[in-house]
């Protein structure tokens, strides 16, 4: 199983971003896929999350501004982030499991700088 993320980057507050998890090794379509973040110091946290039946759930810091998405043809999950804040500032990771086994994509870094 491989997560493949990407899109990250440093921004100014208010902005925008968009990251992509392209994964393969896995049924795409009937898994769970997951963003979550992890600021300096800071333990990792659930951003958001999309179930097979494209059911979402998100933390309460990013309601209204982020948003989850899957392409079951590209085996690809997005989130969308809109009005970015400086406290946004992590490394992003998409998670899945398979098996009970947990999978971890390698992160990609978003900076918002106020």
């Amino acid at each position: 199983v491989q997560l493949q993320a990407s899109g990250g980057g440093l921004v100014q507050a208010g902005g925008s971003l968009r990251l992509s998890c392209k994964a393969s090794g896995i049924n795409f379509r009937i898994n769970t896929m997951s963003w979550y973040r992890q600021a300096p110091g800071n333990q990792r946290e659930l951003v958001a999350t999309i179930t097979s039946g494209h059911f979402t759930n998100y933390a309460d810091s990013v309601k209204g501004r982020f948003a989850i998405s899957r392409d079951n043809v590209r085996n690809t999950v997005y989130l969308q982030m809109n009005s970015l804040r400086s406290e946004d500032t992590a490394v992003y990771y998409c998670r899945t499991e398979r098996m009970g086994i947990t999978y971890w994509g390698q992160g990609t870094q978003v900076t918002v700088s106020s």
